[in-house]
């Protein structure tokens, strides 16, 4: 009796030594890498790697340091233009992803209804899922082919909504593929109602980020003109070499580090100030390993290596609304 009490304090106490012990997570670059590898997606660049949009900007910024270079003569000058000329490519592909996720946003509630049809209409949940491919709209049909095509090669409903989750890159796609995998997995019978109220509040939300986007364009367009009308100015002013040697001496280096400090930090302050609540991928931790094995192969959706299962049995619809927004009772009857 002596001995098993040891033996269960032991357990105890290396389960307690073990909980405390900090969880391995992703080295920076890799946390990095991941996280732009998803803005690329996002903006429909997904063929452009992290490593390439890299080399992009720095030879994007080397080549305005060497034309501000000729004009001025000046190092300093052609310091701080590489500097504005390497975030540019960065810039481009923020401005992309957020157009595009607009413009996803209005088609939402489309999918949802096409797909409460395909319901309706009896088909199986891959069935019309795959139908979005040939009824939905023409900018997502390419994403839903593919996994028509995946799910008929690898017969894994879950496996191929993770790889159209991690194509699509959308939080709002998250939101409905986790619906579908619990109507999938857990059963009910109000997935018709569940699709319907769901289809009404993205419509709703994407209505009323419009309005706000569309007022707090004139906010971030100004801190934006702010911040660019100095630097044209001086660049400008470059063209006369007497007005610029200045920038060559020590004073003048620590001049174009305090403006362009400072012309960041107002910039950054009047973003945070005026920015709308950002939409965040929140079931993105059920796509873990995928996303950590690399990026996703849009042109063909690659299989996950080692994906097997045996054709889908029949799916039942879900009651409640999990994750996906307001609970189907909210709504009228079917």
């Amino acid at each position: 009796m002596g001995i098993f009490i040891g033996l269960l304090f032991g357990l105890g106490l290396f389960l307690i030594v073990m909980s405390g012990r900090p969880r391995a997570r992703a080295s920076a670059p890799a946390r990095w890498r991941a996280e732009m590898r998803e803005r690329l997606t996002q903006a429909g660049m997904s063929a452009v790697s992290p490593e390439q949009l890299l080399l992009i900007s720095f030879f994007a910024g080397l080549v305005a340091a060497v034309a501000v270079l000729i004009i001025s003569g000046t190092w300093a000058l052609a310091a701080s233009f590489f500097l504005f000329a390497a975030a540019l490519p960065r810039t481009v592909v923020e401005r992309r992803r957020r157009s595009r996720v607009r413009e996803l946003r209005e088609l939402w509630p489309d999918v949802v209804d096409n797909l409460a049809s395909a319901v309706r209409a009896g088909l199986a949940l891959p069935e019309g899922l795959a139908s979005i491919g040939v009824r939905g709209p023409a900018q997502l049909r390419p994403a839903f082919v593919r996994f028509g095509e995946d799910y008929r090669a690898t017969g894994s409903f879950s496996d191929s909504l993770d790889r159209l989750a991690a194509a699509l890159a959308d939080p709002v796609a998250d939101r409905i593929i986790e619906s579908l995998r619990m109507a999938r997995e857990v059963g009910g019978t109000d997935l018709g109602r569940l699709l319907r109220t769901l289809s009404a509040f993205l419509r709703e939300d994407a209505r009323t980020r419009a309005e706000l986007e569309t007022r707090q364009g004139w906010t971030v367009n100004a801190a934006r003109l702010a911040l660019a009308a100095p630097w044209v100015v001086l660049l400008l002013l470059s063209t006369r070499g007497s007005t610029v040697q200045a920038y060559d001496s020590a004073t003048g280096v620590l001049v174009l580090l305090a403006g362009g400090a400072l012309s960041v930090l107002a910039y950054v302050i009047m973003r945070r100030i005026g920015r709308l609540p950002r939409e965040e991928r929140v079931l993105r931790r059920a796509h873990g390993e995928l996303n950590a094995a690399g990026p996703p192969d849009v042109a063909g959706l690659g299989r996950a290596p080692g994906a097997t299962g045996g054709p889908a049995g029949p799916i039942g619809p879900i009651g409640p609304a999990g994750p996906v927004g307001p609970s189907p009772a909210s709504a009228g009857p079917a």
